[in-house]
């Protein structure tokens, strides 16, 4: 929901990552209690109730889709944290690939009593996993693993011992505009909105489209479903790792964009009437499409901190999570009227509409995306004082790598390279 989004990034400031994420918790699983009808017969009837623990779910959300950046940021390295954000942002794609098996297996051909079923398991499991947070959950470490945790930590126990109490309340507003207008940030946030805009609305319509494809078995096109959210997560898992290790966010983006275009194009024609794919392909396909799409997310999560830095991350990751949200939100009734037309096209054939909507929407994200230059500026305050950490700088000719430990002859080599002095190249 968007507006949690505008209290949400003062809150860690004020009170700490661990009070704000265990309070969410928290949230959630009173929101999974009602909704499961279990205080129904003391209080308010069923569902009052269900009303109540919607509210309750959608507001603590923001709270844990926002939160990864800086939780990478805190706790883990520089060749660490596009891995972290990635598994953190994309842990809700896990949840929703097990409301696929576990939903289609309680709720496929079954009485109304299999829902109150499936929602007291949800909650006991909400009730487990909020008791694992309050116990384990940490605000940061006893030693800041970079420069920038430490240089952030700092300030934030500055602010205390002056007695501010963590600055100004509802600062979101004035900081989205900022970094609306920083350099190289709109890039990384069109990917994002475009990559979140792809995952949701090919997981709201999955049914149809295996449907269209030839699958007619409600469990098998659960298991495809799952299987899709489950390739988001590895996906995100292999190309985040590559990514903290070559800071490659650029080509690796653009190469995620090639790939969702070519298996959507796939997956469009598998819809068609005209032709008929193997079931295998189409199911390789969609898997493809969800490890190409997915991982745009938390790279790109990662590469607006980065540009942005040192804006607050919570703020970076709310704008793009209010954005991606909200797009979404327009996007999937739109996709949902276009996919009642098909185009026929001499080749590959016919295409439903919801589909060229989204092949339209990645092209052009792509084209936008070719434009991207930025400065990691995060990556270069960690690498103060460590003369053996490489660096990093992107712009639109590539990533270009230098070694601190050679001092400033090799950085004038690559300021060369990107077009900045005269003389020689540096380390492509």
């Amino acid at each position: 929901p968007p507006l949690p989004c505008f209290f949400f990034t003062d809150t860690p400031r004020l009170y700490g990552l661990r009070k704000v994420v265990t309070a969410a918790a928290g949230m959630m699983t009173a929101g999974c209690v009602l909704r499961s009808g279990l205080p129904s017969d003391f209080f308010l009837p069923d569902y009052n109730l269900e009303i109540m623990g919607t509210i309750l779910i959608g507001a603590a959300q923001p709270f844990f889709q926002c939160t990864p950046p800086l939780l990478s940021g805190t706790w883990f390295g520089q060749d660490e944290r596009a891995l972290s954000t990635s598994i953190c942002l994309n842990a809700n794609q896990l949840g929703i690939a097990t409301a696929f098996v576990v939903g289609g297996f309680f709720l496929g051909g079954k009485t109304p009593d299999a829902l109150d079923e499936y929602l007291l398991i949800i909650s006991g499991c909400s009730v487990a996993a909020f008791a694992a947070t309050v116990a384990l959950f940490q605000d940061r470490p006893p030693t800041p693993p970079t420069a920038s945790a430490e240089k952030h930590a700092a300030e934030h126990d500055l602010e205390y011992s002056k007695g501010l109490g963590g600055g100004a309340f509802l600062t979101f507003p004035d900081t989205a505009k900022q970094l609306l207008t920083t350099s190289g940030f709109l890039q990384p946030l069109a990917a994002f909105v475009c990559s979140i805009g792809v995952t949701n609305v090919v997981s709201a319509f999955t049914s149809e489209t295996m449907q269209r494809a030839g699958f007619m078995r409600e469990t098998v096109i659960d298991g495809i479903g799952a299987g899709f959210q489950v390739a988001i997560m590895l996906g995100g898992v292999v190309l985040a790792s590559y990514v903290d290790q070559t800071k490659r966010y650029k080509p690796v983006t653009l190469a995620c964009f090639g790939g969702a275009f070519v298996t959507l194009l796939l997956l469009g024609v598998a819809e068609g009437y005209q032709v008929t794919l193997h079931p295998a392909v189409v199911i390789a396909a969609l898997l493809a499409l969800g490890a190409s799409a997915g991982p745009v997310q938390p790279i790109n999560a990662e590469l607006a901190v980065e540009v942005s830095y040192p804006a607050d991350e919570c703020a970076v990751e709310a704008t793009q999570q209010l954005a991606g949200n909200l797009f979404s939100a327009l996007l999937v009734p739109v996709c949902a009227k276009a996919m009642t037309f098909d185009w026929n096209f001499p080749a590959p054939g016919d295409i439903r509409g919801d589909t060229l909507v989204l092949l339209i929407m990645i092209a052009s994200t792509y084209a936008f995306f070719s434009g991207f230059e930025g400065e990691l500026k995060r990556e270069a305050e960690d690498q103060k004082g460590d003369p053996n950490h490489e660096s990093h700088i992107a712009d639109p000719k590539g990533t270009f790598t230098l070694k601190q430990a050679k001092g400033k002859e090799e950085r004038e080599a690559v300021l060369t390279a990107t077009g900045d002095l005269g003389g020689e190249a540096g380390d492509k």
